[in-house]
């Protein structure tokens, strides 16, 4: 049987004329741009160091856009001070014996001075909130005023600045592999990137780590894919626009790994020499030899007949152990890969402010253009549905919804701002992502029915799926969505939820602080968790009412109408 004819969806509910694509490269860079974002950058890097739509949409978007805007917000403040020359973070300030602050400088490290101190002010427990930082309050203000000016005419708009944000970066990174590749020791970061650990592979949480970090990176159950591609024609390949964008999400992921890997290598190699050179002070001093008598080569064939000889001498020397394993295996997650490790790699490169600036400007439009998607996930439902009245100009709906994020979002300002981004890292994505991407699994295979989303498939492309994909969409699919779901709660209630705090009193300090979450955190985890969720059984009782309304009001209307 034929499909029957779609409406076309070029036209709205309302009546009014429905914008489209300018043309296809419109809608995949916007699609490039929602999937591949900060999570490629920073995240998929990290983990690779550490192993070796509906209202619930909306809600979960508008979570997420508060989290991507804080961090947009926060690059936007590095990067204006990457103009500066020098770095403001290549050493410690002068002011320092004013400030009091001059322990936890030297006791860490300027660049990590400057982000937690100077950027974020952060204080040492999240029950201390803490005042507004002005500095991050009008770097948000900006870069909510940056997003509204791109998406005030949703992708009319979007659809023009989308080249800039989705090309940009891509640029960036191939100037970046090119002067990666180039530094000294950027062989030793990648062999260290590409060489497998099989003991870590079977710990499960590398593999949960891994299914969550394709449903960040790829921005699935979000909305923002399916508010972009409802502004195609109707008869779009919609097969080969999903498996074309996955391949180029995870490309960049690796893609961006090499450059960044080249460039920590080099840093590692370059921190691993400084190390060898301050144990060679060490030698030269208490044994009167020649300056530069000892090269980083000879050292350890020195130190080795050093401690054969006069090993009581050796003993008391304060030298450390210099492994080059050891600094390539410090890692950082989130902000921290980009604004420390990767800022300290960057000051030992010549010309550190330009490829301070190119780097924060890729994070800068990477935020920008996944918070495009995120607000079309946002926006577009609205309008369908008609929150607002139609005379209720578009512009004012998204300066409305700009509006609210912002204030939401000033929370990330605060003094403990940076522990309240980690729990929106953590608890706002992972757990709602899993269930709605299940939950919309199954509603299109078991509750639209295969059959009818099979014939639609063909009635859009031309051509029915696979054997391969029906098998997948019905029994793979929902059986790995709830096999991570009940690996996550179960990894989940076996360990405290704990954060890390930058305490400079800590005794081992610059290390930071394990703390666990006070009760209060942990309600607002909870309500980060089930907010999203809500929407699904709250909008089906809602429907279910209207539904049994209707029934009664029809039924009523009929026995009026036996009566007369």
């Amino acid at each position: 049987m034929a499909h029957a004819p779609e409406p076309d969806p070029a036209t709205s509910d309302l009546g009014e004329e429905r914008p489209k694509w300018d043309n296809k490269a419109q809608y995949f860079l916007s699609c490039i741009g929602f999937a591949v974002g900060l999570g490629n950058i920073w995240r998929f890097p990290y983990l690779c160091q550490t192993y070796g739509g509906g209202l619930s949409s909306v809600t979960l978007s508008l979570l997420i856009s508060l989290y991507y805007n804080a961090i947009v917000a926060w690059v936007l403040w590095y990067l204006l001070n990457s103009f500066q020359h020098p770095l403001p973070w290549s050493s410690c300030p002068p002011d320092l014996n004013r400030t009091g602050f001059v322990e936890e400088c030297q006791g860490s490290s300027a660049v990590s001075y400057f982000w937690y101190r100077q950027t974020l002010n952060i204080t040492a427990d999240i029950n201390d909130s803490g005042s507004i930082q002005w500095w991050l309050l009008l770097c948000l203000a900006a870069s909510w005023a940056v997003v509204y000016m791109c998406v005030i005419r949703g992708i009319e708009t979007t659809g023009k600045v989308i080249y800039f944000t989705a090309l940009f970066p891509y640029l960036v990174l191939t100037i970046f592999v090119i002067r990666g590749l180039t530094l000294p020791g950027a062989t030793k970061g990648l062999i260290y990137l590409f060489t497998p650990n099989m003991h870590i592979l079977q710990n499960p949480q590398v593999w949960l780590d891994a299914a969550t970090q394709i449903f960040f990176s790829l921005s699935l159950a979000f909305g923002g894919h399916i508010a972009f591609a409802s502004y195609n024609s109707p008869r779009n390949d919609c097969q080969k626009d999903a498996v074309v964008i996955a391949l180029v999400n995870s490309m960049t992921s690796l893609y961006a790994s090499i450059a960044v890997f080249s460039v920590l290598g080099f840093k590692a190699t370059n921190d691993h020499g400084h190390c060898l050179d301050r144990n060679i002070l060490s030698l030269i001093n208490e044994f009167d030899f020649p300056e530069q008598s000892i090269s980083r080569d000879d050292y350890l064939a020195v130190l080795m007949h050093l401690n054969a000889t006069w090993p009581k001498r050796v003993a008391q020397l304060p030298l450390k152990v210099c492994r080059l394993e050891d600094f390539l295996d410090k890692s950082a997650s989130g902000p921290g890969l980009a604004f420390i490790l990767f800022t300290e790699a960057v000051l030992h490169m010549p010309g550190a402010p330009a490829w301070a600036v190119l780097f924060f400007g890729m994070l800068f439009t990477l935020g920008l253009s996944t918070m495009f998607g995120s607000m079309e996930a946002v926006i577009t439902p609205m309008l369908d549905v008609g929150v607002l009245p139609r005379w209720v100009p578009k512009e004012a709906l998204t300066g409305l919804v700009c509006l609210a994020c912002f204030l939401f979002a000033t929370c990330f300002t605060l003094q403990s701002g940076n522990y309240w981004l980690e729990i929106f890292d953590n608890v706002a994505a992972s757990l709602n992502l899993l269930i709605l991407a299940f939950l919309e699994v199954v509603g299109v295979a078991y509750v639209y029915g295969m059959k009818r989303f099979c014939d639609d498939i063909a009635w859009m492309t031309g051509r029915r799926p696979s054997p391969y994909w029906r098998l997948t969409w019905r029994v793979v699919s929902p059986l790995l969505l709830l096999t991570i779901f009940v690996a996550y709660i179960t990894l989940l209630s076996q360990k405290p939820l704990s954060y890390r705090a930058w305490n400079p009193k800590y005794e081992l300090f610059p290390a930071r602080q394990e703390k666990l979450y006070p009760g209060w955190v942990l309600a607002a985890c909870a309500l980060l968790s089930l907010l999203p969720l809500l929407w699904v059984p709250g909008v089906a009782l809602a429907q279910l009412l209207t539904r049994q309304r209707r029934t009664w009001r029809d039924r009523d209307a009929c026995l009026d109408t036996d009566t007369s």
